[in-house]
């Protein structure tokens, strides 16, 4: 359960549901989802009774918003079997919005048979992760930008809200152009109609991200190039810009000046003012 801010400036309270079903097609090199993931198709019905077991320890009002992550790409249907879409409309009515997952080439004609079955309004996350031509093209994602261009068109022409993933510290990207890029890549999603971007630090521990480190094709973010990323995206206005702040501890910092860091990112996910930076004699 957390809260995240509206393009009204107002905080929304998200329950995020990780549901255990097929592991994605695509191999890519900065993922470690297929940890959670089962080993062939979701069988079905496993995912409405996933989400029914967690729903029912909710209590009081149900939160504004409900984000269902599966790990894979919620509109292939060897991950998400079409037979369970409606219950899990269902189960989502008590929300006034629902976010799901998927690869941008899989956005398509399920999408909008979802979006028929809900009273609630849709919306769907899609990674870009970087437009960095090199680093886009080693990522293992198969993603072309024409093709998120066309996603991106289609969500929006048929009402359905964007949220877009960005990462930063992206494999293949120089360290000292990694917070650059990064936010040239927030500006894309932007402009392409997102309505929310996650800027999300890569973290290691998938092992081939180990390997590519030891190449020195990676250099783990650390937690002042993740506040300097969201800071230089406050200009952006047309989208609700944050940081992931999910295992934020493990980013390499500061000790002195950690804690004040990273509750000015936690104030910035929250408000489009942002407070002063942190003075660090350390850092400095």
């Amino acid at each position: 359960m957390e809260h995240e801010r509206a393009k009204t400036g107002e905080l929304e309270r998200s329950l995020t549901v990780f549901l255990a079903g097929a592991e994605c097609p695509f191999t890519c090199s900065f993922c470690d989802l297929w940890r959670w993931t089962l080993e062939g198709p979701t069988p079905p019905g496993a995912l409405p009774a996933q989400l029914e077991r967690a729903l029912q320890e909710l209590s009081g009002p149900a939160p504004q918003r409900l984000k269902l992550y599966n790990a894979s790409n919620f509109f292939d249907r060897r991950a998400v079997p079409s037979a369970d879409l409606p219950r899990i409309a269902q189960l989502a009515e008590p929300f006034a919005a629902v976010t799901v997952e998927s690869h941008a080439n899989t956005i398509g004609p399920l999408t909008l048979e979802f979006q028929k079955m809900l009273s609630t309004r849709l919306e769907v996350a899609v990674g870009l992760e970087t437009i960095h031509p090199i680093a886009a093209a080693y990522l293992n994602k198969r993603l072309a930008l024409s093709s998120f261009d066309r996603a991106a068109e289609f969500l929006i022409e048929h009402d359905i809200d964007l949220r877009v993933f960005v990462l930063l510290g992206a494999p293949h990207v120089p360290a000292a152009e990694s917070i650059e890029w990064t936010v040239q890549t927030v500006e894309y999603a932007a402009a392409r109609g997102a309505a929310r971007v996650a800027i999300i630090p890569v973290r290691g521990g998938n092992g081939e991200l180990e390997r590519l480190q030891g190449l020195g094709e990676f250099t783990p973010p650390t937690l002042v190039q993740l506040e300097l990323a969201l800071e230089q995206c406050g200009p952006i206005r047309s989208a609700v810009v944050t940081a992931d702040v999910w295992d934020i501890e493990r980013l390499p910092g500061c000790d002195s000046c950690r804690s004040q860091r990273e509750a000015r990112i936690r104030t910035m996910n929250a408000s489009p003012e942002f407070p002063p930076p942190v003075p660090c004699s350390t850092c400095a």
